[in-house]
């Protein structure tokens, strides 16, 4: 963990708007986001955002077979690392504002969970809108969006998406405190793509 914290801290000096956070994601917490995802799986489990990989870690000791988990990084040094640590999981470099298209690409579908350790507070709101529209353009009816975050508020604008979500686990171990929330699509609902064509488009 101690050599990942370097990692990471030396792509953020290196470039600290590409890099959400410089802490690794703690143990407690990758294992409480990865008792989020649905027991019986039928399709992927995607993680946006991988890091050093400790959530992924936790979603293959939660029991996920490594040909069921799709990792996307966007940082090509972290892509690398992710790659050499994980070599049964397919690791695709890529953007989460792209999803769509970049799925499509890999042959990747049914979505059964989506895992984010995105710094989605951190980003513009439109920018959350956009990532919340791909993520749900690709995720089946039902299936949860995952997501950490260290702020008090919801990560997501959960009106404007038309979906629900909620606090389901503190972890006040990690350092600092964190919240994971769970987010899905109510039943018969469709996904609001707000640009989705042009984003799809553009990738």
């Amino acid at each position: 963990m101690l050599k990942d914290s370097r990692l990471l801290f030396k792509l953020w000096l290196k470039n600290p708007r590409s890099i959400g956070a410089v802490a690794v994601s703690g143990p407690e917490l990758a294992a409480a986001m990865a008792r989020q995802i649905p027991k019986q799986l039928d399709g992927y489990v995607v993680e946006l955002g991988g890091g050093t990989g400790s959530v992924t870690r936790a979603i293959l000791a939660a029991g996920v077979a490594p040909d069921r988990l799709i990792v996307i990084e966007r940082d090509p040094m972290l892509h690398k690392h992710l790659v050499e640590r994980f070599p049964g999981v397919r690791i695709l470099l890529g953007d989460a504002l792209h999803l769509p298209s970049l799925l499509r690409r890999h042959n990747v579908a049914p979505v059964a969970a989506i895992v984010s350790s995105l710094p989605l507070l951190s980003l513009k709101k439109s920018i959350q809108l956009r990532i919340g529209a791909q993520a749900f353009a690709v995720l089946e009816p039902g299936a949860p969006f995952i997501q950490f975050t260290y702020g008090l508020f919801s990560p997501l604008p959960r009106n404007r998406l038309g979906i629900v979500g909620e606090v389901e686990e503190r972890v006040l171990q990690n350092l600092p405190p964190a919240s994971v929330w769970r987010y899905v699509r109510p039943a018969g609902q469709l996904a609001r793509s707000h640009g989705r064509s042009k984003l799809d488009h553009a990738a």
